[in-house]
């Protein structure tokens, strides 16, 4: 059985192929896995970031009457059971602001700014549209403005990104087991006459199919290792250019612990994977011919 064995189990040009292509396969793999783990993660950190949260406009052109109804309102805000909190924008946040846009002239005081409160809206069922009933009986001049309904595209376009990411593990996994099923067939044709030995000398079709998942498993180890290794240095970059870019969205986009383990068991998962195809495969195709 030793040369058999050997036979069978060579290091033949194919295997070392199969290696790299499984190797760039898993790559993408561990990728694809942090980017929906990643994104996921982000819509639920900027859905709970912005969930009750809002911002009322109080636009009058004079000052002087500005001023005074965003006081009148701020007092109706803080009365008011439906909101936690109520803290009026500063004017200097406001210019600076406006400034890259505005330039000198956003530090002008007969500049038109609206007057802005950030609230708190209390978890209860229609309490912005209690608000916006309150605010119409003190001035038409006061609108509120969720943040939620502001990046509502974007809360959908990481949904939808999350989405491609599963899609591009399972379109993954299986060119993947294609691969080994080609992998497994062109083994099997090569080693026809080999097996038919081992079969004379009482080998069982499992005794085979467990040589060929050897082979097949060395293989997709030797992808893993460089596949995997690759794919965690590059989610480690980008998990740091991440952090350090300031946005509220991108430092949501982390994996936290339990995301790191399934980007690290990923090339230990794919091992596995090929390892039960090439055995499932090589069981039935001998299952056939006996």
């Amino acid at each position: 059985m030793s040369a058999a064995t050997a036979r069978i189990l060579d290091s033949a040009r194919e295997g070392r192929a199969m290696a790299g292509v499984l190797a760039i396969m898993l790559f993408l793999t561990v990728l694809a896995v942090a980017g929906g783990i990643g994104t996921a993660r982000a819509t639920v950190a900027l859905g709970r970031a912005l969930a009750g949260r809002a911002t009322v406009q109080i636009v009058v052109v004079d000052a002087a009457a500005r001023d005074a109804l965003a006081a009148r309102v701020l007092t109706a805000l803080r009365a008011s059971p439906l909101v936690t909190q109520a803290t009026p924008v500063p004017r200097a946040e406001l210019e600076q602001l406006l400034g890259p846009w505005l330039g000198e002239a956003a530090v002008e005081r007969d500049l038109p700014v609206p007057a802005l409160i950030d609230i708190d809206v209390a978890p209860r069922a229609g309490a912005l549209t209690g608000l916006r009933a309150m605010l119409a009986r003190i001035t038409p001049a006061a609108r509120i403005d969720a943040h939620e309904n502001a990046v509502a595209g974007v809360g959908a376009l990481l949904s939808s990104l999350t989405l491609l990411a599963v899609s591009v593990v399972a379109l993954m996994a299986g060119a993947s087991a294609a691969i080994v099923v080609l992998a497994v067939r062109a083994g099997l044709t090569a080693h026809r006459i080999t097996i038919e030995v081992m079969h004379g000398l009482g080998a069982t079709d499992a005794q085979i199919a467990r040589l060929f998942q050897r082979r097949i498993a060395r293989d997709a180890a030797t992808g893993a290792a460089i596949g995997g290794v690759a794919g965690w240095g590059v989610v480690a970059l980008l998990g740091r250019r991440a952090a350090a870019a300031g946005s509220q969205v991108l430092g949501g986009a982390t994996l936290g612990q339990g995301g790191w383990i399934a980007v690290v068991a990923a090339p230990f998962l794919f091992v596995a994977f090929a390892a039960l195809v090439a055995y499932i495969v090589v069981v039935r195709a001998l299952g056939r011919t006996s």
